[in-house]
């Protein structure tokens, strides 16, 4: 009895992609993010804080104390002369500061499909970031481990730095995962 002529098989995205015995985007990552473990990045650009982004957060948290939304009464009562932005709002605006900071090349996501926030370990907040200023971001990989064929979790240590002043506004150690593709 003859047999039934089955479908060939496909031809897996894998192998198109990569070959066999080729390295995935997540194993090239890590050799490269392995490499910069310890080495502090060039500043990202600056970002100027200002009063209706902090009103906006103010509204959107809930939290509207006169230091933060009323410049007339923060002027005359805090001691900072003026309005600051929230520590949680300097802490929020991570995400965006720490992609303006020039990549290396190449690049080490080169493949990742997504980034997520995993979370932060130990944040200060040593500076308040007052009305009109300007901040960025530098950062360095603390740690980088592969939790699965395609993901890799980083702890990296990100000060947000205030132009003209001494101490930062923000420090943190960020979790972050990166997706990359098969």
């Amino acid at each position: 009895m003859a047999q039934p002529e089955l479908p060939p098989l496909p031809i897996t995205r894998l192998c198109i992609e990569r070959g066999p015995n080729m390295p995935s985007a997540a194993e090239r990552a890590l050799a490269r993010l392995t490499e910069m473990k310890g080495k502090e990045s060039p500043p990202g650009a600056w970002h100027t804080v200002t009063q209706e982004q902090i009103d906006a957060f103010a509204r959107t948290t809930l939290d509207d104390q006169f230091i933060h939304t009323d410049p007339a009464r923060a002027a005359r009562e805090s001691p900072f002369g003026t309005t600051i932005a929230h520590g949680f709002f300097t802490l929020s605006l991570a995400s965006h500061l720490v992609t303006t900071i020039p990549r290396p090349k190449p690049d080490p996501y080169e493949g990742r499909t997504v980034g997520i926030n995993y979370g932060l370990d130990r944040v200060r907040f040593p500076t308040p970031v007052r009305v009109n200023s300007r901040i960025r971001a530098r950062q360095s990989l603390a740690t980088v481990e592969r939790k699965d064929e395609r993901t890799l979790q980083m702890i990296h240590h990100i000060t947000i730095e205030i132009e003209g002043e001494t101490k930062p506004a923000c420090v943190a150690d960020y979790v972050t995962r990166a997706i990359f593709a098969s």
